[in-house]
């Protein structure tokens, strides 16, 4: 059975509308069967925007599936410069359709990690793609720290019995230092900080 992040033309159509409050804002969004957390935003996803400080700088939805992350955080703070990119073409059509249905403008990418993103972002924003298996998240962390502006953050979310701990080593290990921002029953949301002086 394919996984959320892989493309199966073959998979039944589940089309499913829905709603999400995020502070003032009500968002609408559409997902399909097959992909990650269709019909709902996931428990994680939701902890991860709501750790999200407000910000006026670039976004990066890495992985964005049917564009959770990247059109709250949009919607809500106004963003004005918002790439989302997903390895699934399926997710990015959806993805696209709920930043109309939202009034959200993003530029969206068809892209393995980070192999066709080209630009550098103040925030990323990551719930990882855990059954990819390990070495697929461990790049997803190294090219996130390589594409973060000076003073821009990595934020991520995980499960203790997904891999938070090794999360949290490898983190550490490639940005110096992580911060644990929210820590419970068995959900991490994680925030590293690109620590390098501007040029």
């Amino acid at each position: 059975m394919p996984q959320y992040f892989e493309y199966d033309e073959n998979q039944k159509e589940d089309i499913r509308e829905f709603d999400y409050f995020f502070g003032k804002e009500r968002l609408r969004f559409r997902s399909d069967a097959g992909l990650f957390s269709a019909g709902h935003v996931d428990e994680g996803t939701d902890l991860l925007l709501r750790h999200i400080p407000p910000f006026s700088g670039s976004l990066l939805d890495l992985g964005c599936g049917w564009g959770a992350a990247g059109v709250t955080l949009g919607k809500a703070y106004g963003l004005g410069s918002i790439t989302m990119s997903d390895i699934n073409p399926k997710a990015l059509a959806l993805a696209q359709h709920n930043c109309a249905q939202n009034g959200v403008t993003a530029q969206l990418v068809l892209s393995d990690g980070f192999a066709a993103l080209d630009g550098s972002y103040d925030v990323i924003a990551l719930n990882p793609p855990i059954h990819a298996g390990k070495d697929v998240m461990f790049a997803l962390y190294s090219g996130a720290a390589k594409r973060l502006n000076a003073g821009g953050a990595l934020y991520v979310v995980i499960l203790k019995k997904h891999g938070a701990q090794s999360t949290l080593k490898k983190l550490t290990e490639i940005f110096g230092s992580c911060e644990v921002l929210y820590q419970k029953k068995g959900c991490f949301v994680l925030r590293c900080v690109n620590q390098t002086a501007a040029p």
